[in-house]
């Protein structure tokens, strides 16, 4: 818990700077230092919402949490971007109904991250029922606003954890997040891989892989790995494979890791039926 003396600090020095803004910028640009520091606190990094200026935090430092709902509360009032951060410090506070409710609020009021984050409770099933279609409904909302997430997840939706159910909506919404988007990236490669709403592309699959592969993707870099160990999409590279493979594998990814293992005992043991029991080493 952080003593109210650091949340009274952060307001001292935070007064100057919001004393000049309100005097010397247009009134609609003049925010609460109750804003200021919600946003410092509990700011969500990919948030379309959030001023340029503003960093945002990936996770609310646990010392944090009673501080950025206190401020979060107080902006949220006006501001739905502060309703939004007040769900992430419930969120990070485990006060889950909490931080439906604030979630449900921002959402109301047009906010995307808060729709995104209202539609994987409902995918998961976490602190709500779960409901697909309900999830569905919501990505596709954060999806025509523009948000990243929600259309990444909206791509990634399906019935049967299989395709997309509309593939071809699915491909030209990615197709717009992937200007800037990892997540967007990986998984407009993956329709152009298989071939999915739309013709199948391996070139442009290996370039959007590498973009999402460059920004630290642990699906994309084994996918880079993949395709340039076997060529696929462009040149064979079997040093280069290794090297997504390791940096996929260093990230967690289980298909790398087994791919490595696959590189150090290439010779395989397979049943009857042609299917791989095992690798052997020598």
């Amino acid at each position: 818990m952080i003593k109210p003396i650091r949340a009274v600090s952060l307001v001292c020095l935070l007064g100057g700077s919001l004393l000049a803004l309100s005097a010397g910028s247009a009134p609609a640009r003049a925010q609460s230092a109750d804003l200021v520091l919600c946003d410092r606190l509990a700011a969500d990094p990919a948030d379309p919402d959030k001023p340029a200026d503003v960093k945002g935090v990936a996770e609310i430092a646990p010392g944090d949490v009673a501080t950025a709902i206190k401020f979060c509360r107080t902006a949220a009032a006006s501001s739905r971007r502060a309703l939004y951060g007040l769900g992430r410090a419930y969120a990070a506070n485990r006060q889950s109904n909490e931080a439906i409710a604030a979630y449900r609020k921002a959402a109301d009021k047009g906010s995307s991250s808060a729709m995104v984050e209202l539609g994987v409770l409902y995918a998961t099933g976490a602190g709500v029922a779960k409901d697909d279609a309900a999830a569905r409904k919501l990505f596709e909302r954060a999806a025509e606003a523009g948000n990243p997430r929600g259309i990444s997840n909206l791509a990634a939706l399906s019935g049967g954890g299989g395709a997309p159910a509309d593939p071809v909506r699915a491909r030209a919404l990615l197709a717009k997040a992937a200007e800037s988007n990892a997540e967007a990236q990986y998984q407009l490669g993956m329709m152009l891989a298989e071939g999915q709403g739309g013709a199948k592309d391996d070139v442009g699959a290996r370039s959007l892989f590498e973009k999402a592969a460059a920004q630290g993707h642990p699906a994309a870099l084994e996918r880079m790995g993949a395709f340039a160990q076997s060529g696929r999409g462009g040149p064979q590279d079997s040093t280069a494979a290794k090297d997504y493979y390791q940096k996929a594998a260093a990230l967690g990814n289980d298909d790398a890791k087994a791919a490595l293992k696959r590189a150090e005992c290439p010779y395989v043991l397979k049943d009857k039926h042609g299917g791989v029991v095992s690798n052997l080493c020598f």
